[in-house]
């Protein structure tokens, strides 16, 4: 595996796979990998020709900078992590290799005709914009013919999509596929992620019980209203000391808008365990 960071490199790599008619598999990433990435890399390299990780920390995604400096970053675990998987490609720029001063300073601006303006976009200001910024980014520079999005990030994923098949950008684009890869979660039903390196042994064993409610709360949809399982999960996540819910809304999977039945519908939820913000979903 080479790792590369700078641009000029990578569009050298990339249109050498061009000229040999190499389909490419691309897997943006913030670094601190864990087995859900894994195995959203492992699909991309059965399959396409070539594959390209980025582990990119991008911080106009944050809009909170202790979040960003709390990030968690282990870069020669990742690189070891993905040699093994049999990735070609490791693209690990720094931050002014990415954006020029007026980028890291300006608002990246884009119409999400609406999207963004629930759930994390209505907590995070700005960091739909960021995110949007920097995938676009990459599709441009690597030209993939899939990218690989893990479903936990379903608001992000449903962006995505909506840039690549809908939005002004998607001409940009060509045929790019986006490949929805399902959560993927611990032996005791948590959602992986990055941050779960932030939590303590105790925190760990307590942020168990987000998706535990999760999955209960498709037996209480049987009997009750939409209204009804958003405060009853809320509810219960809430009684657990230690937890803290700061929104929980079933929406609708398209739209993201607020579902009035359960008929393709999504629950989205996050929760503070301690000083740790996690988020994740569920498919009713």
């Amino acid at each position: 595996m080479q790792i590369i960071s700078s641009k000029q490199e990578l569009l050298s790599k990339v249109e050498v796979c061009k000229q040999q008619h190499q389909s490419i598999g691309l897997v943006p990433t913030m670094g601190a990998l864990h087995e859900g990435h894994a195995s959203l890399v492992s699909r991309s390299v059965k399959e396409n020709d070539v594959t390209f990780v980025s582990t990119f920390v991008n911080p106009t995604q944050f809009n909170n900078k202790e979040d960003l400096a709390k990030y968690p970053r282990n870069p020669q675990a990742d690189a070891d992590l993905l040699a093994a998987l049999g990735v070609d490609y490791m693209f690990a720029p720094a931050p002014e290799e990415m954006y020029s001063a007026d980028e890291m300073a300006t608002t990246f601006d884009f119409d999400f005709a609406g999207l963004d303006q629930v759930m994390e976009g209505k907590m995070r200001p700005g960091h739909f914009n960021g995110v949007v910024q920097v995938v676009s980014r990459l599709f441009y520079l690597v030209r993939p013919d899939r990218a690989y999005f893990g479903e936990k990030d379903f608001q992000q994923l449903c962006i995505i999509h909506h840039m690549v098949e809908r939005s002004s950008l998607k001409d940009t684009f060509g045929n790019l596929q986006i490949i929805d890869c399902p959560i993927f979660r611990g032996a005791d039903g948590l959602a992986l992620s990055s941050r779960n390196a932030r939590l303590s042994e105790e925190e760990r064993d307590l942020a168990v019980n987000i998706s535990r409610v999760l999955f209960m709360s498709r037996a209480w949809a049987k009997a009750h209203t939409v209204k009804e399982v958003e405060q009853l999960v809320t509810d219960t996540i809430n009684s657990l000391p230690g937890l803290e819910v700061e929104y929980y809304q079933i929406v609708d999977a398209t739209t993201l808008q607020p579902a009035t039945t359960f008929a393709n519908a999504v629950g989205c939820v996050t929760v503070y365990c301690g000083p740790v913000r996690l988020i994740d979903n569920i498919k009713y």
